[in-house]
């Protein structure tokens, strides 16, 4: 069923990944261009045959397990080369001559940073954001607490009660504090990564199998940007 138009709830998380399919970097507040959050997956690895690293493997996509164990943040300026940081490792910079050689070691096959070109980074949309209410749904069908970092969201929105109140989002635009305003797309499907291992998030086998089985792999929304600005943690999230 819809949601009414109205308050919604308040942005309680704002994400961006530096390097796609690396961990990345919790704002306070966040810079919305019309491509997404300034910065985000504004990199990424390619392997040897041009495609991009990720967790998974597509046309435009080559599974490259261990990205997850990376992180990469923008130290608080999109303008600049994000830094990396290995597990137990020195830090790098993206665009240090050395960066690639450092990264194909450690990973035990030829890789490079690259920032992107013709061929967008982002799996299916600019943003993606889910919910708490969505979250907490989640962890009752799962019968266990849910983190939402495991979902890679840009936005994450509290919004009271428990349910999957944004699958009556769909189509809609949403305002995020005075200036963003974005427009809300369907259902994001989910894949192997919300199981992997990510920093101090262990592997969890459980929940891809929950998601397709209850959710035909659904969880949270894609979204793209109508208009830009800042949002900043806290801004009322406001359903048209």
């Amino acid at each position: 069923m819809p949601s009414p138009s109205g308050q919604v709830g308040l942005v309680s998380l704002l994400a961006r990944y530096p390097v796609k399919s690396m961990r990345g970097e919790r704002l306070a507040r966040a810079e919305v261009e019309p491509r997404g959050f300034a910065g985000d997956r504004q990199w990424a690895v390619y392997t040897a045959d041009g495609g991009i690293g990720s967790g998974k493997s597509s046309r435009r996509f080559r599974r490259v397990d261990g990205l997850l164990g990376f992180r990469a943040t923008l130290a608080g300026s999109a303008g600049l080369a994000p830094l990396i940081e290995p597990p137990g490792g020195q830090r790098f910079r993206a665009d240090d001559p050395a960066a690639d050689d450092l990264l194909s070691a450690m990973l035990d096959q030829p890789l490079r940073l690259g920032r992107e070109g013709g061929i967008r980074h982002h799996d299916d949309s600019g943003l993606h954001l889910v919910t708490t209410a969505g979250a907490r749904a989640l962890a009752e069908l799962l019968g266990d607490a849910v983190d939402v970092a495991r979902f890679r969201a840009n936005l994450v929105l509290d919004v009271p009660g428990t349910g999957f109140v944004e699958d009556g989002w769909t189509g809609r635009e949403l305002r995020l504090g005075d200036d963003v305003v974005i427009r809300l797309g369907a259902g994001m499907k989910r894949c192997v990564m919300v199981d992997m291992a990510q920093g101090p998030l262990g592997r969890d086998g459980r929940l891809l199998k929950v998601l397709a089985q209850e959710r035909e792999l659904l969880l949270g929304l894609k979204a793209e940007v109508v208009r830009g600005g800042t949002v900043r943690l806290g801004d009322p999230a406001v359903l048209s």
